[in-house]
């Protein structure tokens, strides 16, 4: 879900010292096993815990109750501290029965055995056929078992301002080297105008660029974590982005979502954006007089195969403790697969959903007014099928990329490349796993 550039920097901030001090009192073991379950119906009246950042969440749970008197669910609005809550929660033996966890949060916590699997339930196993392939093997860590059901994703693609380029003559730019000249000819034709904005302090939006270049950060066997954050794939991203800085084709002084982007925006100094479903409310709420400007098309590509990159997204995950397995699966299941509780997901929360059936939503089959009344989820719907379902998360994600971004900070001001940036991140990853005893290496 869309998340505001302050919000996601403070739970990152608080994340990373949360799980940082559930490390404390963990297994040394790289992937602890999930707690054992038992998936038998209860035989009288169920009340479940549900915690979740999402608006208007309590309303869809509202639907819920009363289609079934015998599991009730209770619902949490933890938005304002997410993974200090539930770490707390966690250490305290208080954690609740379902919990949102980002996709980068969940080897983090399956590392300090925070999950129940869930695949005693067949309901659970047969989920899988419900969902986006690649949001179902992060929930699944490759088959090994059911920690989470997918919720929403942030599946990638390039805002344009059409006008703009049609104003000069370029072509919509369909690869990054394409981008890349679109840049050049951009800020020759008007010096004040830059393509787009690099915003250094956004881990996350650039992990989803690494994504898109099947940049494998991380991978697990032989019973220890290989690292390959500095991988050729990730140098070639990087490469590519700082000779965009270098050559002064893009800014580096915006922060995603932030006033300051949106005047640059409003002012017509910048051309496009490279994001994600989400944020296509961002512009349509924030430059109401663009409106009719503005068209949603795939992200540029490397190469043939028009791979993708994802941004964001959670999970809903079943939390160590439960003694009610069953009817957590039946309510993970229906919140996040059934079309009238994806609706109201969406509508409420604007959650973009991982559920095929979500894909198929009314309201993501119109034309939006504002960007021309294009089928502009059309083009996140063709993303999400393209994003590579073998990329995994490190169990030290924020600590990574809070190495991550405090290097590309320097090198966008002149210290440093993004090229080295990796490196700092791919130091901090294994330095990180080493402190908390989980057998790590640097893979190549």
């Amino acid at each position: 879900m869309s998340k505001t550039v302050t919000r996601t920097r403070l739970a990152a901030v608080a994340a990373a010292a949360t799980l940082a001090a559930l490390a404390g009192c963990s297994s040394s073991a790289p992937l602890d096993k999930a707690s054992a379950a038992s998936c038998t119906p209860a035989k009288g009246k169920v009340t479940l815990q549900y915690w979740n950042t999402v608006p208007g969440m309590d309303k869809v749970v509202d639907l819920w109750n009363k289609k079934n008197p015998d599991i009730q669910v209770q619902t949490k609005n933890i938005s304002n501290d997410q993974y200090g809550t539930l770490g707390n929660a966690l250490k305290a033996g208080k954690a609740p029965d379902l919990a949102q966890v980002g996709y980068d949060e969940l080897p983090a916590l399956r590392t300090q055995n925070a999950f129940v699997d869930a695949s005693a339930c067949s309901a659970a196993t047969a989920a899988k056929s419900k969902f986006v392939p690649w949001t179902w093997s992060q929930t699944s860590f490759g088959g090994t078992g059911v920690f989470a059901l997918p919720q929403d994703t942030g599946p990638m693609a390039l805002y344009v301002r059409s006008d703009i380029f049609k104003k000069y003559g370029i072509a919509i730019p369909t690869t990054w080297d394409e981008y890349a000249a679109a840049a050049q000819k951009l800020h020759k034709a008007d010096p004040s105008l830059d393509i787009t904005f690099f915003d250094p302090n956004n881990a996350e939006w650039f992990n989803g660029l690494l994504w898109q270049n099947s940049a494998q950060m991380y991978s697990y066997s032989g019973d220890k974590w290989h690292v390959t954050v500095a991988s050729d794939q990730s140098k070639q991203v990087a490469d590519y982005w700082q000779k965009l800085i270098a050559d002064k084709l893009v800014r580096t002084d915006l922060a995603n979502g932030s006033t300051q982007m949106y005047a640059a925006y409003q002012k017509d100094q910048i051309a496009s954006y490279v994001g994600a479903a989400w944020g296509y409310s961002m512009f349509r709420d924030n430059l109401p007089k663009q409106s009719g400007k503005w068209s949603i098309v795939p992200m540029p590509t490397w190469g043939a195969n028009g791979a993708s990159g994802d941004w964001g997204g959670s999970t809903v995950a079943f939390m160590k403790g439960s003694t009610h397995l069953y009817e957590s699966v039946k309510f993970n299941t229906w919140l996040n697969s059934d079309p009238e509780a994806l609706a109201l997901e969406n509508q409420l929360g604007g959650l973009y959903p991982a559920a095929d059936a979500g894909l198929k939503l009314p309201a993501l089959s119109k034309g939006v007014p504002y960007y021309n009344n294009e089928k502009i989820f059309d083009v996140f719907a063709d993303s999400s099928r393209k994003i590579d379902t073998n990329f995994a998360w490190g169990p030290t994600q924020k600590t990574v990329n809070l190495a991550l971004q405090d290097a590309m900070a320097k090198a966008a001001a002149g210290d440093g490349t993004l090229t080295d940036a990796l490196s700092a991140a791919q130091a901090a990853a294994l330095k990180s796993m080493k402190a908390q005893a989980i057998p790590a290496t640097a893979g190549k």
